[in-house]
């Protein structure tokens, strides 16, 4: 066997020091997990292509609004990484909700849905938006109503859900929009190619800031598979923030559960594509990462982030962004004579 000399040992310590090699892959992967190449399989959801592909149209179709013009994806556009670039959502007749809308990417990955997790899955989460006043504004009745008038759903539906008698249903509404939402996955971040293995993924500067997201306790509250989402937590554990940011009026997760405990506790959101899905937190008054970092380093953590520092984790967090699910358009059945016209009012 070669021996290497005494110079050779510190070339290859530098070397994989420069490679990251230095204990930070090791502890990341005590944090976090990459997301699968595929959509997740889960028992409750009965995926199969026909059902996912009604799923689809049913996500684009804004016949599911008494309006006829809100759908699923009016305020989670896939093609602005799940979101609609706005502080609250605008709905029916041009109220706004008073929540920012979370994105709809990779949320199958999280332990509930909603800012204060009253949705205990993708499918309890698309009935809410139908039948929320300031969104679709629609009813349950109303909206079998209007897809039994449309032709071209009813042999759909039987190919999603053959074994029921009758397939038009709001649950099976519901079950085909969540077959669907569960296959918008975004893998392939940089970031999950380094917790592969992948040293070149991350930059100098991008694994200082993930040391730093490590190190100060961001990866407590915003770990997993899905940097966030699994749990839920105060929102100024050590400073209240500013009002507009977390307003007094909504007092988060205590109004689904009224124990004292939860008041201003919300679910951790995921990090995931954190760089597309501007603004941040649930009022959605903050439009920049580095403000978003700021905040969150004195409301929960105590402590006040350099400058440096801020860049830096906002350089990590930038690598959470992964491959796009890329969805094609799809074409919609036309209504009939007796489709329900819309109600604009």
């Amino acid at each position: 066997m070669r021996r290497l000399l005494p110079g050779c040992f510190l070339v290859l310590m530098l070397t994989a020091l420069a490679w990251g090699d230095d204990g930070t892959l090791k502890k990341a992967r005590g944090y976090f997990s990459p997301l699968p190449a595929s959509p997740p399989k889960i028992a409750k959801i009965q995926t199969s292509p026909v059902k996912v592909e009604l799923g689809k149209m049913l996500y684009f179709d804004p016949r599911l609004s008494a309006s006829n013009l809100i759908s699923c994806a009016s305020c989670h556009n896939l093609g602005l990484g799940g979101v609609d670039l706005q502080e609250t959502s605008v709905g029916h007749g041009w109220q706004k909700g008073p929540r920012n809308a979370p994105t709809v990417l990779n949320a199958v990955f999280n332990a509930a849905q909603f800012w204060d997790g009253r949705a205990k899955d993708l499918e309890a989460q698309a009935k809410g938006p139908v039948q929320a006043g300031v969104e679709m504004n629609n009813k349950p009745e109303r909206v079998v109503a209007t897809l039994k008038s449309i032709p071209g759903y009813a042999p759909l539906f039987k190919k999603a859900f053959p074994a029921d008698s009758d397939p038009v249903t709001f649950d099976n509404v519901a079950r085909a929009i969540e077959a669907f939402e569960a296959t918008l996955i975004t893998p392939g971040a940089p970031f999950d190619r380094y917790l592969k293995g992948d040293q070149k993924a991350l930059t100098a500067s991008e694994k200082s800031g993930l040391k730093l997201f490590m190190d100060k306790g961001c990866a407590a509250c915003h770990g997993g598979v899905n940097l966030g989402g699994a749990g839920y937590f105060p929102f100024g554990v050590k400073e209240t923030p500013a009002s507009e940011v977390r307003p007094a009026s909504d007092v988060g997760r205590y109004a689904v559960t009224k124990t004292e405990s939860d008041r201003y506790v919300y679910k951790a959101p995921s990090l995931r594509n954190i760089a597309l899905t501007a603004p941040y937190f649930h009022s959605g008054k903050v439009w920049g990462l580095e403000q978003a970092v700021t905040i969150m380093g004195s409301s929960q953590l105590g402590i006040s982030l350099k400058p440096g520092e801020e860049k830096e984790i906002v350089a990590f967090l930038r690598t959470l962004t992964g491959k796009q699910p890329r969805v094609m358009f799809p074409i919609l059945p036309p209504s009939s004579d007796s489709t329900p016209k819309p109600l604009l009012m």
